[in-house]
């Protein structure tokens, strides 16, 4: 199948408590790119690394290949992270400027999702909603090892602690990535952990399949909850394109 076009919606909000906003996300909807970063670090530290990031991988030129555009996201990741080293060494010891990072890649019915850190990507295909992604995580880390259940992850006392980030440590950064096909319909979800957090997954499928604007229901959603964390959201939508 071809003839597939993408289109997005996407939005931050500091969320209903905290005043500075450390997510950032890249809408490039013309190379079929889309990205959210949360940033860690404190001290607006966070927020340059989130800042970094979309930065260089929203000024990835137009006209690439798919396995040119692939390159370049892992070029400009691994650039961002040794600048994120540099810039924590400058600012003295046991500084941290890191930021999780989700990318979602798509070119006519292929499309590729890399990621680091608690951001998700989910798709929700045919009602039902799959998480895409996998926490790098502490508390992921002890549900895979059988010594918690998945229910009791999300109210872990640890649950914030992830196990890799871009700029958190001095070895080259790591993205995992699953591929797949995509289908008409398909709606694919990029987020921070303060939506996945506040929002349950029934709910998050419910609010993805319905409406014209998902993507702002979905932080308006976690703000009448209160959302104690900043709230991102990229709602991206596979459509058949009838001039293909």
């Amino acid at each position: 199948m071809s003839g597939l076009r993408y289109r997005s919606e996407g939005i931050t909000h500091p969320g209903a408590v905290r005043t500075h906003n450390e997510d950032a996300f890249v809408e490039r909807t013309d190379i079929g790119l889309w990205a959210v970063a949360d940033g860690a670090g404190g001290h607006e530290a966070g927020e340059l690394a989130s800042t970094m990031l979309v930065e260089a991988l929203g000024s990835i030129p137009a006209g690439l290949s798919a396995s040119e555009l692939l390159a370049q996201v892992r070029l400009r990741v691994t650039a961002t992270h040794s600048a994120l080293r540099a810039e924590a060494a400058r600012r003295g010891p046991r500084t941290t400027i890191a930021s999780t990072l989700v990318v979602l890649l798509a070119r006519d019915n292929h499309f590729a999702c890399l990621w680091a850190g608690d951001s998700r990507i989910y798709l929700l295909r045919d009602g039902a909603l799959h998480q895409l992604t996998r926490d790098h995580s502490l508390v992921q880390e002890l549900v895979d090892n059988g010594m918690l259940r998945p229910e009791e992850a999300e109210g872990h006392p640890r649950a914030n602690v992830i196990t890799r980030a871009i700029g958190a440590d001095d070895a080259p950064p790591e993205l995992d990535k699953v591929s797949d096909r995509a289908l008409p319909g398909d709606r694919f979800l990029l987020c921070c952990d303060g939506l996945n957090k506040t929002l349950p997954e029934p709910e998050l499928a419910a609010l993805l399949g319905a409406g014209d604007t998902p993507a702002a229901a979905l932080v308006e959603a976690a703000l009448r909850r209160r959302a104690t964390d900043n709230v991102t959201a990229i709602v991206v939508e596979a459509v058949m394109d009838p001039g293909a």
